[in-house]
């Protein structure tokens, strides 16, 4: 009998409250190779998790459905989870064959991958899209093709390409609708227009005729463009009417043919104001658009001319703003060569995600990743994609209730707000210090961390005279994160209007803990700035500033001592960890 709760839903899972659930759920992370621990390399951490999913302290991010993942949890094998591995299975046999091995090594191949199959089929617990992952490696390392689909992916693309340049299908697309003639304000004819052309290029892009061998007729097609599609509502409710600030877009879509059409749906967005960020796969996945296919594929690199490909994965905050201020279409990475799988994204998809309002997901794979899971999710988020039945399916997510976007316009307001309290201070005679000190670096401290700053800031109040001190522990707003915070503090701190720049010392954590009447705790012994990578970078732009600025005094802990720290980690006000010879 199995001692594992009855959970229905992924939100419900938590660690610490079941000792039987938390043994599977290690089990179940380390065998799925989605443990940070194991795999800090591969893997994402949770606070960058937390960039796309809501979680609480105790929550799990599970990366598949609702229905998935229940029956992952039953003792025997339900036959719905036997029919997933096995159309699995299938697809991987397909794989081999469009290699072109000679008998013997496709023969070869194929058992090696059926060991494997049988192998990760008894240990009861693999998400098929890992198991897909893990056998599209092994047969990918067989040979030298890497993109056994590539042509007809190419044939693909080229028939939608076709197929959108015919004079019937512009008609199609851009003729005018009944109904516009009771409309007399311009402005809402034009928002009824552009939603009307992004409603038809979403059909469009769904019909998977248009891509294959098959020729329906512009009967046909317009046909199928006049069936109503009551949850189109969703989506125009999220882009907005005319009058609002336009939306930062994550677009995610499914497979080559219809990615053309998803670059035209990408177009009618940029017309009607809205920026987009289109994540592509890093590498093959079967019929899954690949970031190199831009360069490859003459159709692609033609729809996609002027787009902006950022080929960094570990694109910082201030880097990607600059870029969205230059760009309005980006094209990244998604980090994965898999199905959608937030611990497997790149650090450049996080921080994507959490730059952006609305996410618009294609396919059926993203729609039972990001619909069909209970998780809540830190953006609004639209999938769409075509059943097997032929039905349209539009569904959408609103981002968590309890998730606060701090937007670039934010966090500049905040800076500003600081920025004209520090000249104000100055055209008062004051001196105005920054003190940087170790706020989150110590996992599990942080409200102690904060209790030592204030105490010490006070300290330092109290004995200067004609000073105006800034802690940023009493700047913190709810919501905000590592990335946000280090991104406002740079601009206050670049501001030019700082006389003292002090760094937390050890003397400073020990005068604090004597003044809270407490000794010194053993985890907080001998630390100091220099244990932070926030820190660490803060003196980075320390010295950076003092050269422009050479009156700038810089007091704490010598310099060389910080820098054996790396970046801080994503998400994190703490370190990524310690640079080795």
């Amino acid at each position: 009998m199995s001692m594992l709760p009855d959970l229905k839903y992924v939100r419900d899972v938590r660690w610490g409250k079941d000792p039987f659930l938390d043994a599977w759920l290690h089990h179940f992370k380390t065998e799925n190779n989605i443990e940070h621990l194991m795999n800090p390399e591969h893997v994402a951490t949770d606070e960058q998790v937390r960039f796309m999913v809501a979680l609480d302290e105790a929550q799990v991010y599970i990366p598949c459905s609702d229905d998935i993942f229940t029956m992952l949890l039953r003792r025997e094998r339900p036959r719905a989870l036997q029919m997933e591995y096995n159309r699995t299975w299938r697809f991987i046999v397909r794989l081999i064959r469009q290699h072109g091995f000679d008998k013997y090594n496709e023969r070869r191949v194929i058992q090696f991958c059926k060991r494997r199959f049988r192998l990760h089929l008894a240990s009861k617990i693999m998400i098929p899209s890992r198991l897909a992952k893990r056998l599209i490696s092994i047969v990918l390392t067989q040979c030298a093709k890497p993109d056994p689909y590539r042509d007809s992916k190419r044939r693909a693309n080229r028939l939608a390409g076709e197929f959108l340049r015919k004079p019937s299908t512009e008609r199609l697309i851009y003729g005018n609708p009944p109904g516009c003639e009771g409309i007399t304000d311009i402005k809402e004819l034009r928002w009824e227009l552009d939603f009307l052309e992004l409603r038809r290029l979403l059909y469009l892009s769904t019909m998977s005729d248009l891509w294959q061998d098959a020729d329906p007729s512009p009967l046909e097609v317009e046909k199928e463009l006049r069936k109503p599609c009551g949850e189109c509502s969703h989506l125009r409710l999220l882009l907005g009417p005319q009058g609002e600030e336009r939306k930062k877009v994550l677009y995610l879509p499914d497979v080559s043919g219809a990615f053309v059409f998803d670059l035209e749906i990408i177009r009618a967005l940029m017309r009607q104001g809205h920026q987009v960020i289109l994540a592509l796969k890093e590498g093959f996945y079967f019929n899954t658009p690949t970031l190199w296919e831009l360069d490859s594929d003459p159709v692609l690199k033609s729809a996609a001319a002027g787009a902006h490909i950022l080929s960094d994965d570990t694109v910082s905050k201030n880097e990607l703003l600059r870029l969205l201020r230059e760009h309005r279409f980006l094209v990244i990475s998604d980090g994965t060569r898999e199905q959608l799988n937030l611990y497997k994204t790149s650090v450049t998809f996080a921080r994507a995600w959490k730059e952006c309002d609305l996410i618009i997901a294609k396919g059926g794979r993203n729609y039972q990743n990001l619909i069909g899971c209970s998780h809540e999710f830190t953006r609004d988020i639209v999938c769409f994609y075509r059943s097997e039945s032929g039905e349209f399916i539009l569904n959408a997510k609103p981002r968590a209730k309890s998730v606060r976007k701090f937007a670039e316009a934010d966090l500049h307001d905040k800076a500003k707000e600081i920025i004209d309290a520090m000249r104000d201070a100055k055209r008062h005679g004051k001196s105005v210090m920054f003190y940087s000190a170790i706020i989150g670096s110590i996992p599990g401290q942080t409200s102690t961390a904060i209790r030592v700053v204030d105490t010490f800031v006070r300290f330092l109040r109290e004995r200067q005279e004609n000073s105006f001190i800034i802690n940023p522990a009493e700047y913190f707003e709810e919501g905000m994160d590592g990335d946000d915070l280090m991104f406002m503090w740079e601009r206050v701190q670049r501001s030019g209007l700082l006389d003292i720049w002090r760094f937390q010392t050890v003397e400073d954590i020990e005068t604090s803990f004597t003044l809270m009447g407490r000794k010194v705790p053993s985890v907080w012994s001998g630390k100091d700035s220099t244990f932070s990578t926030g820190c660490t970078k803060e003196m980075r732009i320390a010295l950076d500033l003092q050269k422009a600025h050479p009156e700038l005094q810089i007091i704490g802990p010598s310099s060389d001592k910080f820098f054996r720290r790396a970046e801080y980690g994503v998400g994190k006000y703490y370190d990524a960890g310690i640079k080795t010879p």
